[in-house]
């Protein structure tokens, strides 16, 4: 299309490569030289792009008027894990979203009054009905979305997230008879922190338990997979990026599965834990109202069968210090991740490893015949963008001025985005690895080019019989000269050491010469089970 037809195009409104779907038929904002001007003829249509033919004086003219008239949605979402990678991280949003944190929040606060039910001191608090605990349980396992749009419409009055809560479970149980008595002691003696550090906790155990792990697991199991079947495939060592000791390739794969179930275990092993002691941690609201009630026992009960662990000795808020070692846990998990990542990157650029292909899939733009390592690439940057935000969490969040600030209440809003781009790292890296194919041919032609790695076996039988210099001689054979099977095995020849030691020397090759790398790896699932305790 010329420049002309482009222009008569854009002004009959006929092309928009830039369409979207949005329910406020908001067009998206085209790139530089493209701009939006509102159609005065059709009151509320879409406006037309037309091709500018200056240049705007601002940004702003050039794409403010219509972005207040945007609504989120895949296109618009600031954040790509709420747009562009939303399928792949949507299973966290039951836990790590606003509607997690108001559901754990309300499953709290019902819990807590169920507790205090079951404190005979607390007389006006009677146990309930086995059909008021139905009811009340059924608040918790109906909680819908709609359910905490009213808790954020409640908000906006109230301008207090928790406090919100607890009038939307006033208004709900208002209809049952026995609750309706005792509305009061919803949020009874407690501070948001007692309710905001436990639906957080539940938030950050029910993500691990229920999505971290098993996506964790399925890594750990696809490096074992990997090992045993390639336990026995030679590959050329490089240290320093130079030749070096042969191994196999299922040995390598075997390190990182053994690296990464360690720090699964790590991460399996942190409490998570919870607090419940009122305004500064000391039950003082809590002694005055019933002075007979042993409080630190009742909030240590009540913590723990939230599946939670306790802890006693607090101020407002909960230390955070168990969420900065399970920040920090993810963190390293991640840098073990980026290293495997970094290094099948590296194979696949040596030819080790082919990647099978998809039809219609493009690899290059430009260049058709390649196919672009991308899922260990996306993983790899995705896992930098989550370590950055964990760094933050796991640094910001044990430190709150005196007995509480404000500072850990937003950062904590940002737990998802750490997780989320670390999930999404995860599945980047299994998608990777379920393309690889192994080129054994390019893997035996590596080897077959570097017959010098077998300078370190000779030179140590070399030690062993008392060859005088064995290094040296190994040096002076090697050394910036191209080494062959002839020339090694003309070297070996010469050498006086006993006829035994000579023949075996005389039989090793640069692919069998790997050690004890095919038992190590063939045996990489007793490494891992030993490592966690678990049956991968």
């Amino acid at each position: 299309m010329d420049l002309a037809a482009l222009s008569n195009a854009t002004q009959l409104g006929s092309f928009n490569p830039f369409r979207t779907n949005l329910q406020s038929s908001t067009q998206h904002p085209l790139p530089f030289r493209y701009a939006y001007f509102p159609s005065s003829s059709l009151r509320g249509c879409s406006c037309k792009a037309v091709l500018s033919t200056h240049t705007p004086t601002s940004t702003h003219k050039m794409f403010g008027p219509h972005s207040s008239d945007f609504e989120l949605s895949a296109l618009t979402a600031l954040s790509p894990l709420d747009g562009r990678y939303w399928g792949k991280v949507k299973e966290l949003a039951p836990f790590l979203s606003e509607y997690g944190l108001i559901y754990f929040r309300v499953l709290v606060e019902i819990k807590w009054l169920l507790q205090l039910s079951q404190i005979p001191e607390i007389v006006e608090v009677p146990s309930f009905s086995e059909g008021t605990e139905f009811f009340l349980q059924g608040l918790i396992d109906d909680f819908s979305v709609e359910d905490a749009l009213e808790v954020k419409k409640i908000e906006k009055v109230t301008n207090h997230d928790v406090k919100a809560v607890e009038y939307f479970l006033k208004q709900k149980c208002q209809s049952n008879a026995e609750v309706a008595k005792v509305l009061e002691f919803f949020h009874f003696a407690c501070t948001s922190e007692d309710i905001n550090n436990l639906a957080h906790a539940l938030m950050l155990k029910a993500t691990m338990d229920s999505v971290m792990f098993p996506v964790m697991d399925k890594i750990i199991k696809a490096l074992c997979d990997m090992a045993k079947d390639n336990a026995h495939i030679s590959m050329l060592s490089r240290t320093h990026g130079q030749p070096a000791s042969p191994t196999t390739l299922g040995k390598e794969m075997a390190i990182f599965a053994v690296r990464l179930s360690r720090e699964w275990k790590e991460l399996s092993q942190i409490e998570i834990l919870g607090k419940f002691a009122g305004a500064v941690g000391n039950y003082n609201a809590h002694v005055v109202a019933y002075p007979d009630v042993n409080w630190p026992q009742i909030a240590e009960q009540f913590v723990q069968s939230l599946g939670l662990s306790f802890n006693p000795y607090v101020a407002q808020i909960e230390s955070h210090d168990y969420m900065a070692k399970l920040f920090h846990s993810l963190i390293q998990f991640n840098n073990i991740l980026i290293d495997f990542d970094r290094d099948v990157w590296g194979y696949i650029s040596l030819g080790y490893f082919k990647q099978t292909t998809k039809a219609g899939e493009i690899g290059s733009s430009t260049m058709p015949h390649k196919v672009n390592p991308i899922d260990f690439e996306n993983s790899e940057g995705n896992l930098g963008v989550a370590n950055g935000g964990l760094s933050h969490l796991s640094m910001k969040l044990p430190i709150s001025r005196w007995q509480r600030d404000l500072t850990d209440s937003t950062v904590l809003r940002n737990m998802g985005v750490g997780i989320g781009h670390s999930l999404l790292a995860y599945k980047s890296t299994l998608q990777g690895i379920g393309k690889l194919q192994v080129n054994e041919a390019r893997l035996s032609e590596d080897l077959n080019q570097c017959w010098e790695v077998l300078a370190e076996p000779i030179q140590t039988v070399m030690r062993r019989y008392g060859v005088p210099e064995p290094y040296e001689k190994l040096k002076e054979l090697t050394r910036g000269r191209t080494v062959n099977k002839e020339s090694i095995r003309d070297f070996i020849e010469g050498l006086d050491i006993p006829e035994v030691a000579k023949t075996n020397l005389l039989k090793l090759t640069p692919d069998i010469y790997v050690g004890a790398a095919v038992e190590l790896a063939r045996t990489v699932d007793n490494a891992v089970n030993v490592v966690n305790g678990i049956n991968i």
